[in-house]
């Protein structure tokens, strides 16, 4: 039981001896790393995107698209808003979204990250402005909150950046890391997405960090189009790397597919 509170995460009592165990055998996420890989079917969801951007307005996205599903799947399937904390297992408190954008679409343009929070119930249209927010934030002139903070941290000589690091581990393992310090952190949070395919990229499967609480990372990959027979569809490739110490590869399979229907299941309406 630990002695101190989170301010991002309730304690989860009921775990199941074989998972208490975990973060004691596995005390890196890197130790407990599982890889899915996930082929999806955008053909209806391009067409009605593509529809809804020819009537004007700020464009619509596959990458604005897919987190309006992971939001709603995280929600809908809660235990994978899960961390871990030292050897603690927690719910978290808010579905947060990290994601990354280019300042510029040029080679020697910053890449910036960004953290939003998101309704667990909240529609399309409503998770587009919390989107828009953060691509604002990251794409402006100033910097992030992160970047803010990296920089003053990176000002210091580096046994005392190495000092640090490992010393905001060991608080951030005993609950006493305080939220000015990881509040905005964007590896604080439910699910990090990497959309390498508005570069040109396909999906990889992307590293985990010790640093923050992250479980999840989700790289998407370019928008093809694929023939069967006669039929041709658009799909994409996204592939994750997820920290099995928070839940079981089944839920997260399962959580999937939900997803899945969430994206494959977009109509001419607003999507659920």
């Amino acid at each position: 039981m630990p002695l101190f509170k989170r301010f991002d995460g309730d304690l989860v009592r009921d775990v199941p001896p074989t998972r208490a165990i975990m973060p004691y055998i596995m005390t890196q996420r890197a130790h407990a790393q599982v890889l899915f890989e996930q082929e999806l079917d955008v053909t209806r969801l391009m067409e009605d995107l593509a529809r809804r951007n020819a009537s004007g307005g700020p464009k619509l996205t596959l990458f604005q698209a897919y987190v309006h599903a992971a939001v709603r799947t995280l929600a809908e399937r809660p235990r994978l808003n899960r961390f871990t904390a030292g050897p603690h297992l927690y719910q978290r408190k808010k579905i947060e979204i990290g994601f990354s954008a280019k300042k510029a679409m040029t080679d020697d343009a910053p890449m910036v990250v960004v953290k939003r929070a998101f309704s667990p119930t909240g529609t399309f249209e409503e998770h587009l402005t919390e989107l828009r927010g953060g691509l604002e934030e990251g794409k402006s002139r100033e910097l992030s909150t992160s970047d803010k903070e990296m920089r003053l941290f990176l000002k210091l000589p580096p046994p005392a950046v190495y000092g640090f690091v490992k010393l905001a581990g060991w608080l951030d393992a005993r609950n006493l890391l305080p939220k000015a310090v990881i509040g905005h952190d964007p590896l604080y949070a439910s699910m990090f997405v990497a959309n390498l395919g508005s570069v040109g990229l396909e999906a990889v499967y992307h590293h985990h960090y010790e640093w923050g609480n992250c479980p999840i990372f989700a790289a998407l990959g370019r928008v093809r189009e694929q023939t069967d027979g006669c039929a041709t569809r658009k799909v994409v490739t996204v592939r994750y790397n997820f920290d099995e110490r928070i839940e079981d590869g089944l839920y997260c399979a399962r959580a999937l597919d939900h997803l899945r229907g969430i994206i494959e299941g977009w109509g001419e309406g607003s999507p659920a």
